[in-house]
C-alpha cells in the first residue's frame, strides 16, 4: 500500500488549492514535502488554466516550520558536490523555489492559515499576496527558538510587508500571537470563523481567479517592482504594463464577444 501523498492538489473554478498534508506533525516541513510542494507550485505557476493559488495545510494546523526530528542520511564528501553544508545549502535552496514561485507567479496567491503557523511556515505565509486566517490561527517566528535566522524568504518578505521595525520586533522578540493579534500587528489580511474561512477565501479566490488575469499579472509585476525599483523606472514600467494588460482586456472582451454571437 503507498504512502498518502504530503501535498494534495485541487482544482476549483479556476482556482489550484495546493494542501500540505502532514496532519500529524502540523504540516512541518521535510524532504518528503518540500520537494513535492515546490514542483505543485511550479506545476501551479505555469498552468494557464489556473487564475488564482490557495496554499493551505491539512488537518489543524498551516505549517509549523521545518521538521527537526526527522534524521536525513549523512552527507557523503565529494569534490563536485562538497560536504554537509555546501549540500544542505542546495537541498534547502531548491526547496526555497516555493517561496520564490508564489511571490513572483503572475497570479494572485492566497495563504488560508487555518491554525498555527511557525518557523518557515511564516515564509510560506509572507511570500503569498493575501493571508486569509481563521480565528484559531496563530503566528510564532519561532527560529529563534532554534538559533535560526530565517528561511523561505521570511525576513524579506516580513521586512516588505511591515516594515524594518516591525519585523526586528516580530523576530527579535518571537512572541506567539493569536489570531486577532496577528491581525491587529499587520500579519494577516483577513480573519474569519474557523467554520466558514475556506468557504471565504475561495469565494475571494474564485472572484480573482474569474477576474482580468492579463490585469492581475501585470498589476502583481508593478507592486513586485516597487519593492526595490527606482522610482523613475517604475513609472516607465507602470507605463508599458498599463498599456499592455488593458489591451489585452479589451482583446479578450471582443474575442469573447465574438464567440458568444458566433
Amino acid at each position: 500500500m503507498s504512502e498518502e501523498a504530503t501535498v494534495l492538489v485541487e482544482d476549483t473554478g479556476g482556482v489550484r488549492i495546493i494542501t500540505l498534508n502532514r496532519p500529524d506533525r502540523l504540516n512541518a516541513l521535510n524532504d518528503s514535502i518540500m520537494a513535492p510542494l515546490a514542483v505543485a507550485v511550479a506545476d501551479a505557476a505555469k498552468d494557464a488554466t489556473v487564475g488564482c493559488v490557495v496554499v493551505t495545510g491539512a488537518g489543524r494546523g498551516f505549517c509549523s516550520g521545518g521538521d527537526l526530528k526527522g534524521n536525513r542520511a549523512p552527507a557523503e564528501v565529494t569534490p563536485e558536490v562538497g560536504g554537509p553544508t555546501e549540500q544542505g545549502h542546495v537541498r534547502l535552496r531548491s526547496h526555497m523555489e516555493t517561496a520564490r514561485l508564489l511571490h513572483e507567479m503572475g497570479k494572485p496567491t492566497i495563504a488560508m492559515v487555518n491554525g498555527p503557523v511557525a518557523g518557515a511556515g511564516i515564509g510560506i505565509a509572507g511570500a503569498c499576496d493575501l493571508r486569509l486566517a481563521g480565528e484559531s490561527a496563530t503566528f510564532l517566528s519561532a527560529f529563534d527558538r532554534i538559533g535560526g535566522s530565517g528561511d523561505f524568504g521570511s525576513t524579506w518578505f516580513w521586512t516588505k510587508i511591515l516594515g524594518t521595525a516591525k519585523a526586528r520586533e516580530l523576530f527579535f522578540m518571537g512572541e506567539k500571537l493569536d489570531a486577532e493579534a496577528a491581525l491587529a500587528f499587520g500579519l494577516y489580511t483577513r480573519l474569519f470563523p474557523d467554520e466558514t474561512l475556506r468557504d471565504e477565501t475561495l469565494k475571494v479566490a474564485k472572484r480573482l481567479a474569474a477576474g482580468p488575469r492579463m490585469g492581475w499579472r501585470y498589476m502583481k509585476a508593478n507592486l513586485n517592482n516597487a519593492e526595490d525599483g527606482m522610482f523613475e523606472q517604475h513609472l516607465d514600467q507602470e507605463s508599458l504594463y498599463m498599456g499592455l494588460s488593458t489591451q489585452a482586456a479589451g482583446r479578450i472582451y471582443k474575442a469573447t464577444k465574438e464567440m458568444g454571437e458566433g
